[in-house]
């Protein structure tokens, strides 16, 4: 008979859903002048699904999903050019009505 491996339970459990907090809290911080395949880098470095793009001011002014990042890259308008700047807010995971404060800076989504 083969032992049973008991994996021990986490103390603090992770949440169901990822909150929008934990969200700004997990993601690497961009600059909105960095191309979308430097930042779809980023992310595959950093393990991570989103990062948050912020402006020359250091205030973040959103958040970008791979996913999001990926159907850019693969519409037919696609240029190597095109920086996260130049991508539409569509709300994206978060809604514009959110309003957060990291102490890193104010995030509001258009």
């Amino acid at each position: 008979m083969t032992p049973v491996q008991i994996q021990p339970h986490p103390t603090h459990p992770a949440p169901a859903h990822p909150t929008a907090a934990d969200a700004v809290d997990t993601a690497p911080q961009v600059c909105d002048d960095m191309t979308v395949e430097v930042a779809l880098s980023v992310m595959a470095g950093a393990r991570t699904g989103h990062v948050l793009v912020c402006d020359n001011d250091g205030l973040c002014t959103g958040l970008v999903t791979r996913a999001q990042l990926t159907t850019v890259r693969e519409s037919s308008t696609y240029t190597d050019r095109l920086q996260l700047r130049d991508l539409p807010g569509d709300g994206g995971p978060l809604t514009s009505a959110t309003a957060l404060t990291t102490g890193r800076a104010a995030l509001v989504l258009a």
